[in-house]
C-alpha cells in the first residue's frame, strides 16, 4: 500500500477515542527507529518533516526513505506530513514530492517570524485547502501563536517562530474565532495555541492551569467535535535522558516538558494529533554520548547510531502505548489520497460546528 492522507488516522482515532503522535524526523535512523516502534505496537504513523528537513535530508532523500518504509512496513499504515509549512509554496512543493498532508500555518506570515493577521490566516490556510483536498491530501491549520504562557516569549524551531512578547489572547486559540476558521478553511486537523512551545525548555516548573490551559482544549472540542485537534510542542523532556546527556558532558539545565498525564487529558478532550520532536533529539543524543564515552577510540558511526535508534525507538514505543495508538495500526483500512479527493469533491467530509442551545 501506498502512503495514506493523514484524514484517514485522525478520523479512526476520534472513533476509537486516541492519539496518534506525529514524529519529525530527518535520517534515516530516526524512521527506523519510529517504524520499529510502530511494528512492535501495531500503532499506525505520522512521519512529519520541517522546511529544515527538507532542506537538511534532500527532497529525493527523504522521500525515499520514507517510501522504503511503506515498502518494508506494509502493514502499517503512514501518513507523510509536512510540518509548519510557511506559504502556501511551501505546501504546494511537499505535495508534489509525495506529501499526503500539509500544513499551512497561516498564524506567522511567510517570514515564519512575524505574527500574521487573522484574514491573513484564513486567506492562506483556505487557499492551501482547495489545491490539496482536490488531490485527496490533508491540510491542518493553526490558530493562534505558539509559546509559552509562563514567559510569553517562542522558541523557534528550524526557523519557525514569533520573535518578541507575545500577549496572552495571542497565545490562546479563542473558541469561537475556531469555529470561524474552521467553517471558512475546511481544513482537516487544527492546531491550539494553549501554551506549549517547541524546543527542551517549555517551562521552569511543572506546569499547572496557569501556563498549560488544557482546559481550552475541551471548550474548542465542545464547539467543533467533529474537527481533529492537534497539541504541538508536546515533548515531556524525560529527566532521565538529560541525566545521561549530562553525565556524559552536556549542560542541559533544568526544564520541564508538557506531561504526559496532560497529554492524555487532551486526548480525551479531543486531540488526535500529538507533535514530538524534542524528546527523540533527546534520546538519540543521549545515545551518541553515552556510546562515545563508552569507547573513546571508537570511530564507525555505525557504533553510536545503533544505540540511538535503540533509544529513540523506546521513546516511540511509550508513546504510542501512553497516547492509546498501539494496537490500532491493523484496524485501519488504508485508502489511497485518490479516494479521499472523491470524498472531498462529494462534501462527505466538510467540517461542520456544534449546534448552540439556542438553533436546536
Amino acid at each position: 500500500m501506498a502512503l495514506v492522507p493523514m484524514r484517514l488516522m485522525l478520523d479512526h482515532a476520534a472513533e476509537n477515542g486516541y492519539g496518534i503522535p506525529a514524529f519529525n524526523v530527518n535520517n534515516m535512523e530516526q524512521i527506523q527507529a519510529i517504524m520499529q516502534a510502530a511494528h512492535e505496537t501495531d500503532s499506525p504513523v505520522i512521519l512529519q518533516a520541517s522546511r529544515g528537513a527538507r532542506k537538511y535530508a534532500g527532497e529525493n532523500f527523504l522521500r525515499h526513505l520514507i517510501l522504503a518504509a511503506v515498502e518494508t512496513y506494509p502493514h502499517i499504515p503512514i501518513a507523510m506530513h509536512q510540518d509548519h509549512g510557511n506559504e502556501p509554496a511551501t505546501c504546494y512543493s511537499a505535495i508534489k514530492n509525495g506529501f499526503t498532508s500539509v500544513m499551512m500555518d497561516g498564524s506567522l506570515e511567510a517570514d515564519a517570524k512575524s505574527p500574521a493577521s487573522y484574514e491573513y490566516n484564513v486567506e492562506v490556510t483556505k487557499e492551501v485547502v482547495k489545491v490539496a483536498h482536490a488531490l485527496g491530501v490533508s491540510v491542518e491549520g493553526e490558530l493562534g501563536c505558539l509559546g509559552s504562557l509562563e514567559t510569553g516569549m517562542g522558541e523557534a524551531e528550524d526557523g519557525h517562530g514569533f520573535e518578541g512578547k507575545l500577549s496572552q489572547d495571542q497565545l490562546l486559540t479563542d473558541p469561537d474565532q475556531a469555529v470561524d476558521f474552521v467553517l471558512a478553511t475546511q481544513v482537516d486537523a487544527l492546531a491550539v495555541a494553549i501554551g506549549t512551545s517547541h524546543g527542551a525548555y517549555k517551562f521552569t516548573r511543572k506546569p499547572t492551569g496557569e501556563i498549560l490551559a488544557i482546559s481550552r482544549i475541551e471548550e474548542i472540542h465542545n464547539r467543533l467535535p467533529n474537527t481533529h485537534l492537534v497539541m504541538h510542542g508536546s515533548s515531556s523532556v524525560p529527566e532521565d535522558l538529560i541525566a545521561v546527556i549530562n553525565q556524559y558532558g552536556g549542560t542541559i539545565p533544568e526544564t520541564y516538558g508538557v506531561p504526559v498525564e496532560e497529554i492524555q487529558k487532551g486526548i480525551k478532550r479531543g486531540v488526535r494529533k500529538v507533535n514530538i520532536d524534542t524528546d527523540n533529539r533527546l534520546a538519540i543524543t543521549a545515545a551518541v554520548r553515552e556510546a562515545l564515552a563508552a569507547n573513546t577510540k571508537e570511530f564507525d558511526p555505525r557504533h553510536f547510531l545503533k544505540p540511538s535508534i535503540k533509544y529513540m525507538q523506546k521513546v516511540c514505543a511509550d508513546r504510542y502505548q501512553e497516547f492509546w495508538t498501539a494496537g490500532n495500526a491493523s484496524k485501519i483500512k488504508q485508502e489511497s489520497c485518490e479516494i479521499y479527493a472523491a470524498k472531498y469533491s462529494k462534501g462527505e467530509l466538510d467540517a461542520t460546528a456544534a449546534k448552540s442551545p439556542a438553533t436546536v
